[in-house]
């Protein structure tokens, strides 16, 4: 049993709730940093170079997760605390809620263009062309899928596997979000990235799904519903995982996702999630609630799940 990992994640977690993303000197940005520098050196617009970036950043990530790993089973106090720091350096909770909470408070007050400023913060996607509606839209999809990336997946290969679980998790997550695209640039180079993250997403992005029907509940929102958009929608999403827990997103709170995306590289004709109204400002708010409440469940059950498992 491994109950130093389990107490590290705990810690983890709460680091992030009360203190967020590190302002200044933050690792992911480190790592961001190393990958562009590699990405200058090795891209060529074939999937084959992109296989290469791909491997040497996550084989490195998992490298230094090992090196810590196998440090901690020597010193038990040593693991809690390189556990923790690994949670918290994955875990992207608090900034999340901070920013869906600021976009439900600026499209209460039919700020549209404080608003579109701030989304580019939460996803990929041009703002300019975007009302109030379009904007509670992206920005409920959004805090749904990075309930999934940015909370549930990273505590979910932290219990499985400690610190290489979550240093690995971080660097294939990060790379799809660099590289990961369907730009003219990235289409071929980005395939790796792209694929590896949706296959260390598969597991995490149901179990994120099975939580939200589980929480939606606690926020007033309907547990039947969010199954029912879960089985009944999420396949036509294009991600196999971001529609699972965007669907039962919308089914939670009685709404409608999907619909015209427009982002920098193009348009995508996402299909419809949910059956309910169009999202509001107030749904927007319910979103980050349950985003909370996922997290939470997610914590108590990696603690449970790292006190047994034998790796």
């Amino acid at each position: 049993m491994t109950a130093g990992r389990a107490v590290g994640l705990l810690l983890g977690v709460v680091a992030d709730g009360v203190f967020g993303d590190p302002r200044k000197r933050h690792p992911v940005a480190a790592f961001g940093a190393v990958a562009q520098r590699l990405e200058k050196i090795v891209y060529q617009d074939g999937k084959l170079p992109g296989v290469v970036y791909t491997g040497v950043l996550a084989g490195s990530a998992v490298a230094v997760g090992v090196a810590a790993e196998r440090l901690g089973r020597r010193h038990p106090l040593l693991r809690v605390v390189t556990t923790a720091t690994a949670t918290w350096i994955a875990l992207g909770g608090k900034s999340l809620a901070t920013e869906g909470t600021s976009m439900g408070r600026e499209l209460d007050s039919g700020d549209v263009d404080a608003a579109r400023k701030r989304l580019p913060n939460l996803c990929g996607r041009d703002p300019q062309a975007l009302d109030a509606t379009a904007l509670a839209r992206a920005t409920v999809e959004s805090v749904a899928e990075n309930t999934s990336d940015a909370v549930v997946a990273p505590l979910f290969w932290g219990a499985v596997f400690g610190v290489p679980g979550l240093l690995g998790y971080r660097a294939v997550n990060t790379m799809d979000a660099m590289v990961g695209h369907r730009s003219p640039r990235y289409r071929n180079f980005g395939w790796a990235s792209a694929r590896l993250d949706d296959v260390v997403n598969l597991l995490p992005a149901r179990a994120a799904a099975a939580l939200t029907v589980a929480g939606a509940p606690v926020v007033g929102g309907s547990a039947q519903g969010a199954w029912h958009a879960w089985q009944r929608d999420a396949t036509a999403h294009p991600s196999p995982n971001a529609g699972r827990v965007e669907a039962a997103f919308a089914g939670a709170l009685e709404i409608r996702l999907g619909g015209r995306t427009v982002y920098s590289y193009g348009v995508e004709e996402r299909p419809v999630l949910g059956t309910g109204r169009s999202p509001d400002a107030g749904h927007v708010t319910r979103a980050v609630e349950l985003s909370r409440v996922v997290g939470a469940m997610a914590s108590a059950a990696a603690a449970v799940a790292a006190v047994f498992s034998r790796r």
